[in-house]
């Protein structure tokens, strides 16, 4: 098995790393969910419509999904430490821009800017973190990673309503100044130099076409949504992400030092890790935002309640990723993750039967597993996919992962969620176009169980792979490290 780029820290240098690659991680979501929260209010002050005000969440996804493969290659050949710096930089000025634009055009354009950083931060800081510390102590290390992450997500909508109420939208943006600022300094003075290899041309038309080919994607789906995917513009969009993907891969398996080498898929760890960390963020993705819809519409929950029973799953994800991560040091990552799997098919078998009448308690009682399943999954997949890292790879290998849970956010909010409302509408009978919020519940209801059956093959889809990968035994061989300067990054 592959070790990524070892790097000789001690243990206080270690400490340290965690603690600037947590901070990047916990300000880019902390940011994500919090902006969500303002969107009515944008709406209301900037005086554009929601279908405008949407792009203010989906610019900086598309700039996030299009970049990370490309900025983590980039990390690879140019510097992780350098890179990442120059991730805080481009995150506080958007961050900052954001707060000051005038109008909605200009808030999108600037938010571009963020994804262009939290591109940069979520998949160096995956790859840096990999990189310091050794594959016995990794696990717990991309745990306490995890649950960093999983407190953005619950503090997020929350911090940001309340800082919008006390002052205004503009000062959710200022927070995301502050915590660049506080990161970049950390970061400055702790991340470690990483020693010189061999020079390497970048792969400039491997990365346009990665590019290209992503961001053609993530349109045709997040703009499909509104034109329909049969429109002839949209299924424009999915044929040149086809055929750009064709020609990315041609144009991989002749350069030298590709963007991505497509050979690294030939092992297991790392194409079945991607692939069943796909369909855990599809399904969970595709459910967050649909019980909102069931929540309110259907049970009737005022949004204080709804926020409040939501946050079940990234709670229990605070609580599970660093005692997984344990558990990966101890017993291997596939093992884990064959668990969590398992937990997860479990959770949704028992989401499957939510009604028009389910109790707050029921409600808990069916995602406690689903949180149960992605704490225990995520953590050890992470740690399969990035031991699996060739040498000189892992931030392309980080970016590969942080696209994992994008992409899994907008295949499983725009599939999943136009699968629902066709459902609801057919199950109710009703004429194709009617809006399936003002459907009566059971209807709705019924939609959301057509929805969780598609999620249970996704979710059968990765059991099976995660136990096939276990049963074939695979470990990672001991790390070697490589010497590395004792000074931190830009001393």
């Amino acid at each position: 098995m592959a070790t990524g780029d070892p790097l000789d820290l001690d243990a206080r240098r270690r400490a340290w790393v965690l603690a600037a690659t947590a901070t990047a991680a916990f300000g880019a979501t902390i940011m994500a969910t919090g902006v969500n929260v303002v969107l009515p209010t944008l709406v209301a002050e900037l005086g554009a419509p929601f279908a405008t005000i949407q792009w203010v969440v989906l610019g900086y996804l598309l700039a996030t999904i299009a970049l990370v493969p490309v900025l983590g290659r980039l990390g690879d050949v140019w510097g992780k430490s350098r890179l990442f710096l120059a991730g805080h930089a481009f995150y506080g000025a958007g961050s900052l821009l954001c707060a000051m634009a005038p109008d909605a055009a200009t808030l999108i354009a600037f938010r571009a800017v963020q994804g262009i950083g939290s591109a940069a931060l979520t998949a160096l800081g995956l790859a840096i973190l990999t990189d310091a510390f050794p594959a016995h102590r990794r696990g717990r290390a991309l745990g306490v990673h995890g649950a960093v992450i999983s407190t953005g997500i619950v503090l997020g909508p929350s911090l940001g309503g309340l800082v919008a109420d006390l002052a205004s939208w503009r000062w959710v943006f200022v927070g995301g100044v502050l915590i660049s600022l506080v990161g970049a300094a950390l970061a400055w003075r702790t991340l470690p130099r990483y020693p010189r290899g061999r020079a390497e041309r970048f792969d400039a038309l491997g990365a346009a076409l990665s590019f290209a080919a992503l961001a053609s994607l993530s349109l045709a789906l997040t703009v499909g949504q509104v034109a329909g995917f049969g429109s002839p513009g949209i299924l424009a969009a999915f044929a040149a992400s086809g055929a750009l993907a064709a020609a990315f891969v041609a144009v991989e398996r002749r350069v030298a030092a590709p963007v991505v080498d497509p050979r690294a898929f030939r092992d297991p760890a790392l194409s079945i890790g991607l692939l069943s960390g796909l369909t855990t963020f599809v399904s969970i993705s595709g459910v967050i935002f649909l019980m909102p819809f069931y929540l309110g519409g259907v049970l009737g929950y005022p949004p204080s309640r709804i926020g409040l029973l939501m946050a079940v799953v990234p709670v229990v994800l605070v609580v599970m990723a660093p005692l997984a991560g344990a558990a990966s040091d101890r017993f291997g990552p596939r093992p884990v993750t064959v668990v969590g799997m398992a937990l997860l098919m479990l959770g949704y078998l028992a989401v499957g039967t939510l009604g028009t009448d389910t109790t707050p308690l029921g409600y808990v009682l069916r995602f406690l597993p689903v949180g149960l399943g992605m704490g225990v999954f995520q953590t050890p997949n992470n740690a399969a996919v990035m031991g699996a890292a060739r040498r000189g790879a892992s931030g392309v290998t980080g970016g590969l992962l942080t696209l994992t849970r994008f992409f899994g956010q907008v295949v499983g909010t725009v599939v999943l969620g136009s699968l629902w409302a066709a459902r609801s509408v057919a199950r109710a009978g009703a004429a194709a176009g009617t809006d399936a919020a003002a459907l009566p519940a059971a209807a709705q209801v019924a939609g959301l169980h057509d929805v969780v059956a598609v999620i249970r093959v996704l979710i059968a889809l990765g059991l099976v792979l995660v136990v096939v990968d276990w049963l074939r035994g695979r470990a990672a061989p001991p790390e070697r490290p490589l010497p590395v300067a004792s000074r931190p990054a830009g001393r």
